[in-house]
């Protein structure tokens, strides 16, 4: 995905400016969009505002607080939003690509048909997010905490899940293509049927193997488990 793709058609956009809750209210026009390039919104507090359909591109949102914004179809491009707040935004089909919201909090947001691609979400709190339908692709959530999440027949590509809280989430029949899994907490997730051939499990132990029942692993992941035992493939 590039950045033309969300464009807008006009040459609207509104550049390099440092703006806040009043000069967004301002700019807000019925029907039309925000279109912002290389805007500083840091530490602006846009709670409560309706920005459907907005386009941020390059956009500075270091603490920014979208809290029970409404956000569908928003376009995130090139953010840079460390500890941004969505907590209880709606976030239906918004689109987050190649930024930066690492320890964003995202608790109670929802975000169904949402898609992170090539993004850092590293810290960042998901937990009781309305998460139907989203897609992770190349996308760090090393340390994240999104709990009791649906990844179901899905194919995740690249997806850093080290250290993050997974708990009680649904990997089966999903495929996991070079994501890693290490030292995450994945204790009462369901991997029936999982494809975890390219996954980093961790160098995975017996001690820690039960989580992963009825998952499909590689002959070197089978072979680290019956090393324990003292015991080869043949």
């Amino acid at each position: 995905m590039t950045g033309d793709l969300f464009s807008s058609p006009s040459d609207a956009a509104v550049r390099d400016r440092t703006l806040g809750r009043a000069d967004i209210e301002a700019l807000r026009t019925d029907g039309v969009p925000l279109h912002l390039v290389d805007c500083d919104l840091e530490d602006a507090d846009l709670s409560d505002l309706d920005l459907t359909g907005a386009v941020f591109e390059r956009c500075a949102m270091r603490h920014t607080k979208f809290k029970g914004a409404r956000l569908d179809a928003v376009r995130f491009i090139s953010c840079r939003g460390a500890f941004a707040d969505f907590v209880s935004a709606s976030l239906g089909e918004a689109v987050f690509t190649s930024s930066d919201f690492n320890n964003a909090a995202f608790r109670g947001a929802t975000l169904s048909s949402a898609q992170f691609k090539s993004c850092k979400l590293t810290g960042a709190d998901l937990t009781d997010a309305r998460m139907m339908d989203v897609r992770f692709e190349e996308t760090l959530l090393i340390n994240a905490k999104l709990p009791g999440h649906s990844f179901r027949k899905q194919k995740l590509v690249r997806v850093d899940f080290s250290q993050a809280d997974v708990r009680k989430c649904d990997f089966r029949e999903a495929v996991l293509d070079a994501c890693s899994l290490r030292d995450a907490n994945v204790s009462a997730c369901r991997f029936e049927g999982t494809d975890l051939r390219g996954a980093d499990l961790g160098g995975i132990r017996l001690i820690d193997a039960a989580p992963y029942r009825g998952a499909i692993i590689s002959r070197e992941q089978a072979g680290q488990l019956l090393a324990e035992l003292g015991l080869k493939l043949g």
